[in-house]
């Protein structure tokens, strides 16, 4: 049986389709739920290294999506243990950027079964609040990059010798993915939506709601 989490613990599940997004969005949440007093901590993508790893030993084109998408399980669950579970045992809103959607949408855009790739992480636990990344320069495709994030890495070993790129439709069916909501509320973290998110965490929370509804609003870009 899992332990009882202390009432103020959260887990925020953010998944985005490009690393830099993801990042961006993960850091302005914590900063504004920080100011309002919540503690809050980042669980980023690779704590393990397992992809750091992976990276000096393959080469572009050679590594497949099913390889990819285990090896994500397995750093989540080294995430899970050694970052998420500690965080939420001590009361800390945890924010998992990214967490399952990310990488259910990058799998089942290579052609891996989603209901396979859904029982592959299904070990995690549901998110109390399930957002978007503020998706930006949604007219290109990725950079291959294997120090950004999960579908960065990815397309720099999945992509052909010869491009050094997948295609530019690639990414946009991962963004389609991840804006498919299935069954439960997803924030996306830009406008109304990023004020919603913030809301659904600290509306639920003891002694915040009162500091923030009394807090001036600020501009946001």
């Amino acid at each position: 049986m899992a332990p009882k989490l202390p009432s103020h613990a959260r887990l925020i599940a953010l998944d985005g389709s490009r690393g830099a997004d993801i990042a961006k969005s993960a850091e302005r949440l914590a900063a504004e739920l920080r100011e309002l007093g919540v503690t809050c901590v980042i669980s980023r993508w690779d704590a393990s290294g397992l992809f750091g790893e992976l990276a000096q030993t393959d080469q572009p084109g050679t590594a497949s999506a099913r390889t990819l998408s285990l090896l994500y399980a397995a750093d989540l669950a080294f995430r899970l243990r050694w970052e998420i579970a500690p965080a939420l045992e001590s009361g800390a809103v945890v924010i998992a950027a990214p967490y399952l959607e990310t990488a259910i949408a990058f799998g089942a855009g290579r052609g891996l079964p989603e209901q396979w790739l859904r029982e592959l992480l299904r070990f995690a636990p549901v998110p109390d609040v399930q957002a978007l990344a503020r998706e930006r320069k949604l007219d290109r495709g990725w950079k291959p990059r294997l120090d950004r994030s999960y579908p960065e890495y990815c397309a720099a070993l999945l992509a052909p010798a010869a491009s050094r790129r997948l295609p530019k439709q690639s990414r946009a069916n991962v963004i389609d993915a991840l804006r498919s909501a299935r069954g439960r509320r997803v924030y996306r973290l830009e406008g109304k939506g990023f004020d919603q998110a913030v809301a659904a965490v600290t509306n639920s929370q003891p002694d915040v709601s009162s500091r923030r509804s009394s807090r001036p609003r600020t501009a946001r870009n």
